[in-house]
């Protein structure tokens, strides 16, 4: 060490003291900032959550379906079904790659086929096992209603066996009669995988008394021990589609608003849920101001190919969702035969997008088919059959004519006085598809002014009105019609809705009394404003709840309750002011 000649041996001590010092300080300091932030480490959880990721052995070889010309393959339930295994690896990649993910969590619908084959459990059993080996990464599992029944091959029972490493082997407690169980993550938290799925019964709700009861326990230990209670569950919580327990009962549970209500004062805050394949996030808040938020998981198997990852800390409670964006196109190729050099060049060059598409394809082939005799139980040889027929062909082939432009469902709309704004959508499936598209991605944005929204209702007004026309012209005036075809003029129905419409206005009171009616429902289906952001955002976390906050929560929750109660008696009244305007015409 080089020392100025002119210091003292008493100055160089001096210095000496003084350099041990700092570095004994900031030894001191680092090792309190390294315990810190151990303690931090601790005291947090993160992890990603998936849910219906539907697993399916791939097939030998492609099978049309459609008449697409790019996603002729997709199937009615618009999940990518031959390449779920690879979605699934490239899934599980991400989560061993990332350092903000410390456990996997997935909410039920494990196979898609996972009731009669026990053998595509025993995959992705494996796919898991390998997950944790590679990462040291520890899965949770619940069951959903495509996974386990009493009454197949993959019981109860043959369920909790196949994934004993994946949550039952660390359960704390468990249920006898169903796969429920509860397992601590992380020094804070505690899982209550519920299982809400019927002993037999497909899709439907198996909530009972009993669930309640046991749910209440763990949540009542938990908070002995010191854990915060994280719920999941495969069925909806909370509604995630308007009036979800009416349009969509088997995908919510039975008594949701009580059973929400009870979750919310047992100190269940989150509850991570999947069933219905959307990207939702919605928020309960309990007569004594609790808070409950249920995040409704997108099925990761098909558009928007989404899972989420969550961070906890006492102050807040943060949330995002990422994508699969690439999957072993080699290795689909080699599994399953038949995929165009197109189809190939389309996942590679943005997956998201070709889901998207695919999913659009497969909501129009099922649309379609269940708008088809068999499906609806007609009987083609029934006196009234053919009326019905040729309505539901009509709305087909409506749905499926250019938008805009010449020949197309605007010129025709135009002849019923409807003015259907210029667009890019090609067809009006094209625009039906797309709002589909968004209600399962999350964050709807369209309000009843959008184009969208406006586009699509004057779209199916007029496929109602020349439907409606045809119906008439086939049932009623058949004999006229011919007649007057003969001597040159249009059917005669079609002429007098257009007389009507010229002499009384657009709409008829039917029509004005329907929208009045439904446009609650259309509004909250096309247009999420319930504050929660779907996909990405922060909520207060666990340690912020106390009595203050609660009497905030309550008073928020009042004039939220309020606000709503006045925009729907508004938006009704609107349209019946129109009506009663017809009426007294």
């Amino acid at each position: 060490m080089f020392t100025a000649p002119f210091l003292t041996e008493k100055i160089k001590g001096y210095i000496m003291k003084k350099i041990l010092s700092i570095i004994l300080s900031a030894v001191m300091i680092f090792s309190v900032v390294g315990i810190a932030a151990n303690a931090k480490e601790n005291d947090d959880l993160s992890f990603a959550v998936a849910s219906d990721i539907h697993y399916s052995a791939p097939e030998a070889e492609l099978e049309k379906t459609n008449d697409s010309e790019l996603y002729w393959h997709a199937i009615r339930r618009c999940e990518m079904e031959n390449e779920t295994g690879f979605i699934i690896d490239e899934f599980l990649n991400q989560c061993a790659e990332s350092d903000d993910v410390e456990y996997v969590l997935i909410s039920g619908d494990l196979a898609n086929r996972g009731r009669s084959r026990p053998e595509d459990h025993l995959a992705v059993a494996q796919k898991l096992r390998d997950f944790e080996k590679k990462s040291g990464k520890e899965v949770y599992v619940i069951n959903g209603n495509h996974d386990a029944s009493n009454d197949q091959a993959t019981t109860f029972e043959r369920f909790k066996e196949i994934y004993a490493e994946f949550g039952y082997d660390h359960a704390l407690t468990t249920r006898a009669d169903d796969c429920s169980y509860t397992a601590d993550l992380g020094e804070k938290y505690r899982l209550i995988a519920l299982d809400t799925n019927h002993a037999t019964k497909s899709t439907e709700d198996g909530m009972t008394a009993e669930k309640l009861k046991w749910v209440k326990e763990q949540a009542k230990l938990a908070k002995k021990d010191g854990k915060y209670p994280i719920v999941m569950m495969h069925h909806n919580l909370l509604d995630h589609l308007p009036i979800q327990r009416v349009l969509s009962r088997n995908f919510i549970v039975k008594f949701h608003f009580t059973t929400a209500e009870l979750f919310a004062d047992w100190g269940i805050k989150t509850v991570f849920t999947g069933h219905e394949h959307c990207s939702d996030a919605t928020v309960y808040t309990s007569a004594l101001g609790n808070r409950l938020y249920d995040f409704a998981t997108t099925s990761l198997a098909m558009y928007p190919l989404e899972y989420r990852v969550i961070e906890y800390n006492d102050n807040e409670i943060k949330y995002e969702t990422r994508s699969v964006d690439k999957i072993d196109y080699a290795a689909l190729t080699a599994a399953t035969k038949g995929y165009t050099d197109e189809q190939i060049s389309a996942m590679k060059k943005d997956l998201r997008a070709f889901s998207k598409g695919y999913l659009k394809a497969g909501v129009q082939y099922r649309l379609e088919l269940s708008l088809s005799p068999e499906k609806m139980g007609i009987d083609e040889n029934a006196a009234c059959s053919k009326p019905i027929i040729y309505a539901v062909d009509k709305l087909i082939e409506l749905l499926r004519m250019p938008l805009c432009g010449e020949n197309s469902l605007q010129s025709i709309a135009k002849e019923y006085g409807i003015e259907i704004p210029d667009y890019d959508y090609e067809t009006g499936w094209d625009l039906a598809t797309d709002l589909v598209a968004w209600h399962y991605s999350g964050g709807e944005h369209f309000d009843m002014s959008s184009v969208e929204v406006t586009t699509l209702l004057r779209a199916f007004a007029a496929i109602l009105r020349n439907d409606f026309a045809g119906v008439a012209d086939d049932v009623l005036l058949k004999a006229v019609n011919n007649i007057l075809g003969d001597m040159g003029y249009g059917p005669i129905a079609d002429s007098l809705i257009k007389f009507c419409i010229s002499k009384f206005g657009v709409y008829t009171k039917a029509e004005i009394f329907l929208v009045g009616i439904a446009s609650p429902v259309l509004y909250k289906f096309a247009y999420d404003n319930d504050g929660v952001d779907d996909n990405n955002g922060t909520i207060e976390g666990y340690g912020t709840v106390n009595l203050k906050s609660n009497v905030t929560n309550i008073f928020k929750n009042l004039g939220s309750l309020s606000e709503k109660m006045v925009f729907y008696i508004q938006l009704v009244l609107s349209y019946l002011a129109k009506l009663n305007v017809i009426f007294l015409k």
